[in-house]
């Protein structure tokens, strides 16, 4: 349920945004989601097509992309990708520390009109 106020203010950065660049309409926005946000596509879309209503952000199109959670190998130094099961470095199999990366929700750009 967090991604109703979520897509709150997104829909509050993307409109105030479009107008301070005298945009008339939002056609698209690009959002950047981490794995690791707990953010679900589906739930900010149905949520966006609701809350936009009546905006310059409504009818828009969203394109999500999603970034995958990384860790570091405190023991070997790499850093991997978080495998299926578990936490553990492919290289050494000693357990991974979580980076940032992973835990990303923002807008990367919008196309307006």
């Amino acid at each position: 349920m967090h991604e109703y106020a979520v897509t709150k203010g997104l829909i509050a950065i993307a409109v105030e945004e479009a107008r301070k660049a005298g945009a008339s309409k939002i056609t698209l926005i690009r959002l950047v989601i981490g794995d690791l946000s707990t953010v679900i596509d589906e739930s900010v879309q149905m949520y966006f097509d609701m809350l936009s209503e009546g905006t310059v952000a409504h009818g828009s199109k969203l394109e999500f992309r999603r970034v995958s959670a990384r860790f570091h190998c405190k023991d070997c130094g790499i850093e991997f990708e978080k495998p299926k099961i578990g936490f553990d470095c492919p290289k050494c199999g000693k357990m991974g520390m979580l980076t940032d990366s992973g835990k990303e929700f923002y807008i990367e750009s919008m196309e307006i009109e």
